[in-house]
């Protein structure tokens, strides 16, 4: 499988309808707080605009519903890896994404037979607080040549100028979130974004 080498990551439907236009082909709709009618309302929005635009849609975390609003991909962290019905998400045909940080968690994700992994943090990153350090590029190196052939995704203080050491060290996809959702201008960051990844596609 190949993944398109930018993956945006937002907290909402509004934001994927205002980016996914501008030539994303690959998004994830990560809600961390909202009962289930409103992230229902979210996950139908989003799924109808990618649909629009021929964007691949990665439901974070919420497998019932997206399984349920019958999606075709999900994406996991470790914790919620471990409460998952990976029987079901796989009877129901969707796709599955696992984050990973350290070994024990890399081996606990093969075992899962993904469809692809990422790799996280790579640089410090200000989105959350995370109790891993930062990965490094090495890292990515020595990721890829376990979870091969599999896609390894990089995520974690990206930027546009960070990405050709990020794909060099062997990523195939680089995931982003507040170099664009905190820019001044995202649609212009977004487009930027795609303008450097063009090389990897």
């Amino acid at each position: 499988m190949k993944l398109d080498p930018f993956y945006l990551i937002v907290d909402s439907a509004a934001w994927i309808g205002r980016l996914v236009p501008l030539g994303v082909r690959l998004v994830q709709l990560r809600i961390k707080e909202m009962d289930e009618a409103g992230l229902r309302s979210e996950i139908r929005a989003a799924k109808a605009i990618c649909a629009d635009n021929g964007c691949q849609l990665i439901v974070n975390d919420h497998w019932r519903l997206a399984i349920e609003e019958e999606c075709d991909f999900i994406h996991l962290g470790q914790e919620d890896l471990a409460a998952a019905d990976l029987m079901a998400i796989r009877r129901a045909g969707l796709k599955l994404g696992l984050s990973t940080h350290d070994h024990a968690e890399l081996d606990t994700a093969l075992a899962a037979e993904p469809d692809y992994v990422a790799l996280g943090p790579v640089y410090p990153t200000i989105l959350k607080k995370m109790k891993w350090a930062p990965q490094g590029l090495e890292r990515i190196g020595e990721w890829k040549r376990r979870v091969a052939p599999l896609p390894l995704v990089a995520i974690g203080g990206l930027n546009p100028d960070r990405l050709d050491g990020v794909f060099s060290a062997g990523a195939d996809c680089a995931a982003v979130v507040t170099d664009i959702t905190l820019n001044q201008n995202p649609e212009a960051r977004a487009r930027e974004w795609l303008r450097r990844t063009e090389p990897w596609r």
